[in-house]
C-alpha cells in the first residue's frame, strides 16, 4: 500500500469516529431537550392555573364582600336588638316574667 492510501485510510477512520463521537453528542443534547421540553411544559400549565385562579379572586371578593356586609347588617340588628332588650329589662319591674307571659 502506498502513503496516500494509509494516510486516506486513516482520514476515514477519524472520520468515522468523528461522526460517531457528534452522533452521541446529538443524541444526548436531544435526549436533554425533550426532558426540558417536558418539564417547561408542567412549568406552564402551573403557570396557567395559578393565572387562572388569580383571575378568580376579584369575582369571588365580590360576592365575599357582600355576604360579609349582610352578616354585618344582621349583627347590627342584633346588637340594636340586645340593647333594646336591656333597657327594658332595667326599667321594668316585672322582668324577666313580663317578657314570658307577653310571648305566651
Amino acid at each position: 500500500m502506498e502513503a496516500y492510501q494509509i494516510l486516506w485510510i486513516i482520514s476515514l477512520i477519524i472520520g468515522i469516529v468523528v461522526i460517531g463521537v457528534v452522533a452521541f453528542l446529538l443524541h444526548k443534547i436531544k435526549t436533554t431537550a425533550g426532558k426540558i421540553d417536558v418539564v417547561a411544559g408542567k412549568i406552564w400549565t402551573q403557570g396557567k392555573l395559578t393565572a387562572n385562579n388569580t383571575i378568580q379572586i376579584p369575582l369571588f371578593l365580590s360576592v365575599t364582600n357582600k355576604v360579609v356586609s349582610k352578616i354585618y347588617d344582621s349583627a347590627v340588628k342584633i346588637i340594636g336588638g340586645s340593647a333594646a332588650i336591656k333597657d327594658h329589662a332595667e326599667g321594668c319591674p316585672g322582668c324577666p316574667a313580663c317578657v314570658l307571659n307577653h310571648h305566651k
